[in-house]
């Protein structure tokens, strides 16, 4: 198994413990991160050696990158797997499934390439290299099917992980939900560097609120002091789905989170800002209306937006304002937050992939 980032690691661990469960003399072996190291697969590379994000980050790192590569190859060829899974993080991803197809080795695509947002021939790639592709989103199925790909919707991974939650009551204990914000600014160092700066000017402003930042434990810890220092903050490590569900709104980098604070009923505002030359390809590639998961299902506007040079400290203090205190506003979110609900399905993502994974595999 194949996850580049946190979100696939924690999508990858539920997904282990799926196929564990219903066949118990599994190995797994994968690059990933703890969660799946704790589910019970075998850990040979950690996800935080491998994300490079953006444009310019991506080119600075290329002999890195072409490095992991050659190792990733040479440990699929000594290892001999039955089967390989590849979990989202596409540019590293599809050029190891050219290799393995070449060598004959089965593989399967959990959580793919958002081909339909921008660089469609990645469809043609995995029609090609990808023997089984077990979709998230349901509008995935009708696109990836033009191109020949081969492809089930399996539900969404994020039921499972939200289902799976146990709250901490004794956090949810300590705040005022009526005055609390959450704030995500991402899971991947740049993220992080690129969104905290602006979201804390806006934290030193509203010091009415309380913030609860989501911090990531495998992050180097100096990334969250300036934002921790402030007076009307706490940082909260590894604990997002507690964040949201004791807060009366978010703040959140546009990814995986914003389909989570969806899932958990939390009015947000999206945020994304990236380099000049990133946004400047991205909009020549990216023919979509919207960049969060929210919108994207949902098929209009639910949550708002602020993107690039929009992102700023008034913006994102009006917003703040309408989800704090304009209850029309908010309810008309939490309608939509309960449409997509709806469309994801209740199905559990991991046990249906783990299923068909095991089929597969008993075929073969």
């Amino acid at each position: 198994m194949l996850a580049g980032e946190r979100s696939g690691d924690l999508h990858g661990s539920n997904l282990v413990k799926a196929l564990m469960d219903r066949e118990g003399d599994l190995e797994i072996t994968c690059w990933g991160g703890d969660m799946m190291q704790q589910a019970g697969a075998k850990v040979s590379m950690h996800y935080n050696q491998l994300a490079f994000m953006g444009i310019w980050e991506v080119i600075k790192n290329l002999p890195t990158i072409r490095k992991l590569l050659r190792r990733c190859k040479a440990e699929i060829l000594s290892y001999q797997p039955d089967l390989l899974l590849l979990i989202d993080y596409p540019g590293f991803n599809l050029k190891i499934a050219a290799f393995a197809h070449a060598h004959g080795i089965p593989v399967h695509y959990y959580i793919a390439p958002k081909a339909w947002a921008w660089n469609a021939s990645r469809a043609t790639k995995i029609a090609k290299y990808v023997n089984q592709v077990y979709a998230i989103l349901p509008f995935e199925v009708d696109f990836f099917k033009q191109y020949g790909v081969n492809i089930q919707y399996v539900g969404n991974p994020l039921i499972d992980a939200i289902g799976g939650h146990i709250p901490d009551k004794a956090m949810a204990d300590k705040y005022d939900k009526r005055m609390t914000v959450a704030v995500l600014p991402g899971s991947r160092y740049q993220e992080v560097d690129s969104m905290l700066g602006l979201m804390t000017d806006l934290i030193k402003r509203r010091t009415e609120y309380h913030f609860l930042i989501a911090a990531v434990d495998n992050l180097p810890h100096q990334l969250y002091q300036h934002a921790g220092a402030l007076d009307n903050v706490d940082l909260v490590y590894d604990g997002t789905y507690d964040i949201l569900s004791g807060a009366r709104a978010a703040i959140v980098t546009s990814g995986t989170a914003t389909l989570e604070t969806a899932l958990l009923e939390c009015p947000q505002v999206v945020c994304y800002k990236t380099s000049p030359l990133t946004y400047a390809v991205a909009k020549l590639l990216v023919k979509l209306d919207f960049i969060s998961l929210v919108n994207l299902i949902a098929g209009h506007g639910v949550v708002r937006e602020l993107i690039q040079h929009d992102f700023n400290e008034d913006n994102l203090d009006r917003e703040l304002n309408k989800l704090m205190d304009d209850e029309g506003y908010r309810s008309a979110m939490l309608d939509g937050y309960r449409q997509i609900k709806m469309l994801l399905t209740d199905q559990s993502a991991s046990l249906t992939t783990a299923n068909y994974i095991l089929a597969r595999l008993a075929e073969d």
